[in-house]
């Protein structure tokens, strides 16, 4: 394993450091690590241990983001490491989120060189950073940005969020959509579950990814059972997507399953879903996906006319009546769709719901 100098962080008295990139903020005493378990102390200088270091490599629909919105059908080189700066109890990923970077076999080298020719053999149309938090890779993540933009490729943050403005501000140049992980609303929910004192900085770094830096967002709210799933919480997190990022941002709303330390918990109720599909189409916001459910709230439809424009199931786009303009062909509403449309099919358009 190779030690790379972190770009964020503050050197302090007796040898300490401070890091900036994520809101924990930690302070690192020589020779100790950060609470993310990926940046360690060595005489004074901060270093990022998974630099460079891949557990996980996969070439998959963009849809399996999810992003709905962002280049529909294209497929990207789908890269993580281990570590986070969450400890969610629901971790689906915890193999490697919480995994131990120093102690684990499950890493292999690859050169953000490496990644570029990886992604271009592929013939991928762009590069995600997801399975663990990129947030906690950012100087790799960054190097690769750089190079897959200068390519002419995509780049995607699939994201819990929990990130400094410092560290979101060298990013986000080099990003086309951030995916980010609105997981409730409550500050009891906060921290409990993902274990963070206060979810203000994650709101704060989603507004800024869309209204300063412009980058396509959609955010993901994953329904739990008796956690956040009641209708204040729901109703909470739709009136401000829809009120700080716009009306038109897509929302998945996903189905739980029993995960990690989570495993008495039950799935959640469709019913439950179909209740939050209600409260965010009552708060404005107008895409709303249901996911994890097999075939059930996975379609775009036209917010106007209700008209059917792109047909999915599960990962894969099964019919488009979207036109390269993304107009839809029967009332003419423009959908906010990025990049171009890979959907098989014909123009043909059902007005099934």
């Amino acid at each position: 394993m190779t030690f790379h100098e972190a770009i964020l962080y503050q050197k302090l008295e007796r040898g300490a450091v401070r890091c900036a990139v994520c809101p924990r903020r930690c302070r690192i005493e020589e020779g100790q690590r950060g609470f993310c378990k990926a940046r360690e102390n060595h005489g004074g200088i901060l270093y990022a241990l998974t630099y460079g270091m891949v557990s996980s490599l996969a070439v998959d629909p963009i849809e399996k983001k999810p992003l709905f919105h962002f280049h529909p059908g294209s497929r990207c080189l789908s890269l993580g490491s281990l570590g986070c700066n969450l400890r969610c109890l629901h971790c689906q990923n915890w193999s490697i989120s919480q995994a131990d970077p120093l102690h684990s076999g499950l890493l292999e080298t690859l050169s953000p060189e490496d990644c570029l020719r990886a992604a271009q053999k592929e013939g991928v149309a762009g590069l995600a950073w997801t399975y663990n938090e990129p947030t906690i890779w950012l100087e790799y993540t960054l190097d690769c940005a750089r190079l897959a933009k200068q390519a002419g490729l995509y780049t995607v943050s699939v994201t819990n969020g929990y990130i400094t403005p410092e560290a979101l501000a060298i990013l986000a140049p080099w990003l086309d959509a951030y995916r980010v992980d609105l997981k409730g609303w409550s500050q009891e929910f906060w921290r409990q579950i993902p274990q963070i004192p206060d979810p203000k900085p994650i709101f704060e770094a989603a507004r800024l990814a869309r209204r300063q830096y412009g980058l396509h967002l959609e955010a993901v709210t994953n329904m739990i059972p008796g956690w956040n799933d009641d209708e204040t919480s729901l109703r909470g997190l739709a009136r401000w997507i829809a009120r700080e990022l716009g009306d038109d941002t897509p929302w998945h709303l996903t189905r739980f399953f029993p995960s990690y330390r989570l495993q008495e918990t039950p799935p959640t109720p469709l019913s439950s879903l179909l209740r939050g599909e209600r409260i965010g189409r009552e708060e404005g916001l107008r895409y709303i996906y249901l996911g994890n459910l097999a075939g059930k709230g996975e379609n775009t439809l036209c917010p106007s006319c209700g008209t059917t424009l792109i047909e999915r199931s599960g990962f894969s786009l099964l019919r488009c009546a979207l036109g390269q303009d993304h107009r839809c062909p029967h009332c003419g509403l423009v959908i906010p769709i990025v990049g171009a449309l890979q959907c098989p099919g014909s123009r043909e358009v059902s007005t099934k719901q």
